[in-house]
């Protein structure tokens, strides 16, 4: 089919999208590491979860692995942006490696407010999704035991975290949705009273924004496309808040290749928005194969302005 055989295509392009402050923070981590300490710089896991930014580190001399044992002990490792387990580091120091930390501030803190529970005698139910590294490198903060994990309204439902003497707390992934995770804490809230949690939630600003966004925009639209890995917690999130908010044909791509344009000759308004690893790169590519089938007006759909910016490591600043 040519373009000019199907009706015009309208694009509402959700605002924000792509690249959190995170995120950004982290790939300028192992840009950085590569023009001081030179290739090979080493990273324990993928930086982000997105195999176009892996590749094109990968390009410039970073060596991605699953393990320190992978790496040698004479060239610097980056810790990904979604934090690791204390082990990790301890290691490290004991091998006396140069290191560098690329945990996003934002799960940083999470960790710090762990500590902190735990520090008060109270046990620790962690909200979030079993296997993801952040929840591992979350629970790794702590001695084992001392966290219990909660997945969904079920687990909520079900779970004893016994007794504790500084009685209960949660925390919970900075990916998840916004509105699944409020429902989890309403269970917890309503059976044990005396829990406690952040007082402005641990759910990242980035997380929450691009939620809103595509909110905004999927009850308009009669597909939406989320451009993400599909091991990225945020990206995944904002498929799922797509369908309940009134766009049951809601989809995740990597790339623009991954689009079947036939199926969607009979969609009129496109939505389309990115995950917090994915660059904007990826989303303008997706654009311009849209305007290869089909006549495209694009509309931008902003809800917020991002202005969030986060220090590099000191090690890498001079």
């Amino acid at each position: 089919m040519s373009a000019a055989s199907l009706p015009p295509l309208t694009i509402l392009l959700a605002g924000p999208r792509g690249f959190c402050a995170g995120v950004d923070r982290a790939i300028q981590i192992v840009e950085r590491a590569l023009e001081k300490f030179g290739a090979p710089v080493y990273v324990r896991h993928e930086i982000v979860h997105n195999r176009f930014v892996v590749e094109s580190l990968e390009a410039k001399g970073a060596v991605f692995v699953e393990e320190l044992d992978q790496c040698p002990d004479d060239r610097p490792v980056i810790f990904s942006a979604h934090g690791v387990p204390k082990s990790v580091p301890a290691e490290a120091g004991r091998r006396e490696m140069i290191y560098l930390d690329a945990t996003c501030p934002l799960v940083s803190k999470v960790h710090t407010a762990a500590e902190r529970y735990f520090a008060a005698d109270r046990k620790i139910l962690l909200i979030g999704h079993k296997g993801h590294p952040e929840v591992i490198g979350t629970m790794g903060q702590l001695p084992e035991g001392s966290v219990l994990l909660v997945e969904d309204e079920v687990q909520a439902e079900a779970i004893d975290p016994g007794h504790a003497p500084g009685g209960l707390a949660y925390i919970t992934q900075t990916t998840l949705s916004v509105d699944d995770t409020a429902s989890v804490v309403e269970i917890l809230e309503r059976r044990f009273p005396d829990i406690i949690g952040p007082p402005k939630g641990d759910i990242c600003y980035a997380t929450t924004n691009r939620q809103v966004a595509v909110k905004a925009i999927a009850a308009d639209c009669d597909a939406v496309l989320v451009i993400g890995a599909p091991n990225s917690s945020n990206s995944k999130r904002l498929v799922e808040v797509a369908a309940k908010s009134g766009c049951k044909r809601s989809v995740l791509i990597q790339r623009a290749v991954d689009v079947d344009w036939y199926q969607l000759s009979d969609v009129q308004t496109l939505g389309i928005t990115a995950g917090a690893s994915a660059p904007e790169e990826l989303v303008e590519e997706v654009i311009a194969a849209a305007r290869q089938h089909r006549d495209v007006e694009v509309k931008l759909m902003t809800v917020k302005e991002e202005n969030v910016v986060f220090k590099l490591p000191k090690a890498l600043v001079n």
